[in-house]
């Protein structure tokens, strides 16, 4: 069996709303599992009921797992950790800027980086970090 890294995203209970807002808006996303806490859990809160424990987003190819924590106890994501996107058009690009900037935070572009036509550095309203490159 081969080894595998799986990028993992902790979320302050809204794990299930990023989880539906990148399936409905990046192409090539789609859920391959979603579990919630239940008051079966051992040592669960109330507030915790419902939220997503075991969540995998394949999003172009790549697996992400999604869980919630009660809110307040979920460390902040910050941009030391982006995730790096290759489009194959500008009109993906484009679409992918739109989305990812919605309600978050455009820290760079887009722009012309080098040889890259389009280069974008957004914090999405989730505080994930995102870099769209259209090559």
């Amino acid at each position: 069996m081969k080894a595998k890294i799986t990028t993992f995203l902790t979320f302050d209970g809204r794990a299930r709303e990023a989880m539906e807002y990148y399936t409905e808006n990046i192409p090539g996303t789609t859920v391959k599992n979603l579990q919630f806490f239940t008051e079966d859990f051992p040592n669960i809160s109330k507030e915790m009921v419902g939220g997503v424990l075991n969540g995998i987003l394949d999003i172009k190819g790549q697996e992400f797992m999604f869980m919630d924590m009660a809110p307040g106890d979920a460390p902040s994501f910050n941009w030391a950790t982006s995730f790096y996107i290759d489009c194959q058009t500008e009109e993906e690009f484009d679409n992918l800027f739109k989305v990812l900037s919605d309600g978050g935070n455009v820290m760079m572009g887009p722009e012309k980086v080098l040889d890259n036509r389009k280069v974008a550095w957004v914090v999405d309203k989730f505080g994930v970090t995102w870099q769209p490159v259209w090559h």
